[in-house]
């Protein structure tokens, strides 16, 4: 599937080729649509069992690079173990594209995702991607910030994709100046409110493997690991 962002932000062609874990698609299938492609970058991501798929992507006129492993958990929304209500904490949507990107910047700069694997693409670029998904989701509304009611300080950012029955958590962190002091249960709790709010049944989140800090966050409160999923760049 051709992504139209990256290719402006990177300059470069980028095609996203994606296999669930309910796919039937085989290895043969994957390789002819790499075949098929004529983008410069190819991301591959496919479930971590097909663990002899990686070999056999080589020998298609690419090089091939191991960007990351991707770990999912999910909640099931309303058996979260938040941390004890706060009077100087809350949550509220955002919209303002400023504040945004003030937070994404603050939040999200120098952290290592599967672009960072590639030597194409600089870390400038990556941090121009984060603030593109996070403004899109406040753009339509999608957009969380956990905050002191007392001072409006922003302390916190969540970006989520509702468009289904769970709530997907797309980017969630605390700035680093109020890191350390529990509060990130609480943007997850604001989360987990939402997405009860709006029916949702469970509550997904996603990382990099090497993210070990957060997950221990994650089990803290209730989520649970459920699946591994590998991306590969494929260059031309």
């Amino acid at each position: 599937m051709p992504s139209p962002l990256e290719t402006a932000r990177f300059g470069r062609t980028v095609e996203r080729l994606t296999v669930t874990a309910d796919s039937p698609a085989r290895l043969d299938d994957v390789r002819e649509a790499i075949l098929a492609s004529t983008a410069e970058v190819l991301v591959l991501r496919y479930p971590a069992e097909h663990v002899t798929w990686y070999a056999g992507l080589t020998g298609l006129g690419r090089t091939a690079l191991f960007a990351d492993a991707l770990v999912y958990w999910h909640l099931v929304a309303g058996r979260g173990r938040p941390p004890e209500p706060s009077p100087d904490l809350g949550t509220r949507p955002i919209s303002g594209a400023v504040e945004v990107e003030d937070l994404v910047d603050a939040i999200f700069s120098g952290y290592a995702n599967h672009y960072a694997a590639n030597p194409l693409f600089t870390a400038a670029q990556a941090t121009a991607g984060y603030r593109e998904w996070a403004l899109r989701s406040a753009e339509e509304g999608h957009c969380l910030a956990l905050h002191d009611p007392g001072t409006q300080a922003l302390l916190g950012l969540a970006t989520l994709d509702e468009d289904g029955p769970a709530t997907e958590i797309l980017l969630a962190g605390v700035v680093p100046s109020a890191q350390g002091r529990g509060l990130y249960g609480h943007l997850l709790k604001g989360v987990e409110d939402r997405a009860l709010a709006r029916g949702a049944t469970r509550v997904l989140i996603s990382t990099q493997a090497h993210n070990v800090r957060v997950q221990r966050a994650w089990s803290r409160y209730g989520f649970e690991p459920v699946r591994t999923v590998l991306t590969v760049h494929l260059l031309r």
